[in-house]
């Protein structure tokens, strides 16, 4: 998935251009489908356009807050930027960012408004993913009110939890990269995908991906590191061959311990493999904790 969409009329152009420069992105001439095409490739959405048009576009397509992409309507004269839809999903955030511009965000959603932070903003901060999503409903609207504990909680222990209790979960990932040379951005991204459902995890629990500094040019790595928008991290070989790898590799032959098991390891917590070394194609991928 991508990260942003700009969605602008032809004759709007330009002006998409000028957000571009600020926001980076990729830009899309609006068509009939240009939202739904939106809707399943990014992450964020800026639309060009009045906000009316913007909602008939998108009311068809909104399935589920944790799901759908972000959708900020910002007007042709660039005063306002408006998130009217994922405000608490990255687009407040959005609009914020758009204010170097002139623009002025209008916030709307109740938690930033009333200057209190919300439990998907708690989240971020922490670096934290919420595992019962449904009861952000009730501690937002309790945060309305009154300041609330954050418990940080270790283990091994069982916490039983009522439905006005948000439950995060630190999101503690690191996923180790190989490939061979000149391997394609749509290789390594499937790759990455296959092997965190193998693992029983998702893309919201990764802090970032890793790879050895002799893949640091290596443009299919780097351009699917970038698609999921999380930072890419290399590793260099004092580090690489200081760390013990499990699993037998090729890179011997080029002086490196390994790949992905190592640069994985490097960066992680725990230090452990969640995933050994896995060889989809001409990707390798390792994932520790």
């Amino acid at each position: 998935m991508g990260e942003l969409a700009i969605i602008a009329f032809s004759r709007n152009i330009d002006i998409a251009k000028k957000l571009k420069d600020v926001t980076g992105g990729d830009i899309i001439e609006y068509s009939k489908d240009a939202f739904r095409l939106a809707f399943e490739e990014y992450r964020l959405i800026i639309a060009i356009m009045a906000t009316g048009i913007a909602v008939r576009n998108i009311a068809p397509l909104i399935c589920d807050k944790w799901k759908d992409p972000a959708v900020v309507v910002i007007d042709s004269g660039l005063n306002f930027a408006i998130p009217i839809l994922g405000g608490h999903h990255g687009g407040n955030e959005l609009a914020k960012k758009l204010a170097v511009m002139g623009m002025i965000p209008v916030i709307t959603t109740a938690t930033q408004v009333m200057g209190k932070e919300s439990v998907e903003g708690i989240a971020d901060s922490l670096g934290c993913r919420i595992i019962n999503r449904d009861s952000t409903k009730k501690v937002n609207l309790a945060l309305l009110e009154s300041e609330l504990e954050v418990l940080d909680i270790k283990g091994p222990k069982v916490v039983i939890v009522g439905d006005d209790v948000s439950v995060l979960k630190r999101k503690g990932l690191v996923v180790g990269i190989g490939a061979n040379r000149g391997v394609s951005k749509s290789e390594v991204i499937e790759a990455i995908n296959t092997a965190l459902l193998e693992s029983d995890a998702s893309i919201k629990d990764v802090n970032y991906f890793a790879s050895a500094m002799i893949k640091e040019n290596e443009k299919g790595i780097i351009d699917a590191a970038a698609s999921f928008a999380k930072e890419l991290r290399f590793v260099s070989h004092d580090v690489i061959n200081s760390i013990h790898a499990p699993t037998p590799s090729r890179a011997k032959n080029l002086g490196l311990n390994g790949v992905c098991e190592p640069a994985a390891l490097a960066l992680s917590e725990e230090k452990k493999l969640l995933l050994k070394k896995r060889i989809y194609g001409n990707v390798t991928i390792a994932i520790a904790r």
